[in-house]
């Protein structure tokens, strides 16, 4: 028979080794926490570095390629669900004629808008020149490989500025269907609208100086005059700065004045 005292000896050994076995599980725990802390900080490290390479292999690509930038954009305009403002309210004649002229540093830019198929754009852009939103801005962008355009309608004049709304797309097939390759030619005098993906058009748009290939997801809503064609040409033979394929133009375009009026 088991006394008291040998039974009070063995519930205090089988609480030691219950401890003692507490003790040794925590301690593969921590140990296999500490592989998977450090496995995890490898793994990082080497995404890390492999972002870091892969963001810089793309730079390099973009300073020597222009077909590695991207489209003409406007990366400020919010989405439709984020918009601060309302689309202005419908205000043109979508039956009758419009032109858009602009006095510029470079010499004057004007060209004609279809606002029977593009009647947002058209809307918009007169409501932007009435509060003489665009007087005072630059054309911040010219690219000059592969595509070939000036791009301009930004407030703040590094591509990443907008009015505050957003305008559906318009008339994307007005260029013709896409080819194989994703593309249609935006042709010279072409005037476009850029966006940062499907129905974000803002402020910003770009003037064709040079038959382009590009997918057909700006909407094209204007034609430029053979003069006006011919001051954006000049700006595009001066190159963009530094001699790169894409940034601010060599010739700096200030554009003073903006109107809209009925043609």
């Amino acid at each position: 028979m088991v006394s008291s005292d040998q039974r009070r000896r063995q519930l205090a050994r089988e609480k030691f080794e219950r401890q003692q076995q507490r003790r040794e599980e925590a301690r593969r725990r921590t140990r296999r926490l500490t592989v998977v802390i450090a496995s995890a900080v490898a793994v990082v490290a080497v995404i890390g570095v492999g972002s870091y390479l892969a963001l810089g292999d793309d730079d390099t690509k973009d300073k020597a390629d222009a077909a590695a930038s991207p489209g003409p954009s406007d990366p400020a305009s919010p989405s439709p669900s984020e918009s601060k403002a309302p689309e202005p309210a419908m205000k043109i004649d979508k039956k009758a004629g419009y032109a858009m002229s602009l006095k510029t540093s470079q010499g004057d830019i004007k060209f004609t808008m279809d606002a029977a198929k593009t009647p947002h754009t058209t809307n918009s852009f007169k409501y932007l020149a009435d509060k003489g939103f665009f007087d005072g801005t630059k054309c911040h962008r010219l690219t000059t490989q592969n595509i070939f355009v000036l791009q301009c309608g930004d407030p703040k004049g590094d591509g990443t500025g907008g009015p505050g709304y957003t305008i559906p797309d318009e008339n994307l097939t007005g260029l013709g269907k896409a080819g194989a390759d994703g593309t249609v030619t935006y042709p010279a005098g072409v005037v476009a609208m850029a966006n940062a993906g499907p129905q974000t058009g803002g402020s910003q748009f770009f003037l064709v100086y040079k038959d382009s290939k590009l997918p057909p997801n700006y909407t094209p809503f204007g034609t430029m005059d053979a003069a006006s064609l011919k001051v954006v040409k000049d700006i595009g033979a001066a190159g963009a700065e530094g001699g790169a394929p894409d940034g601010a133009p060599k010739k700096a375009v200030k554009i003073t004045k903006a109107a809209v009026d009925k043609s």
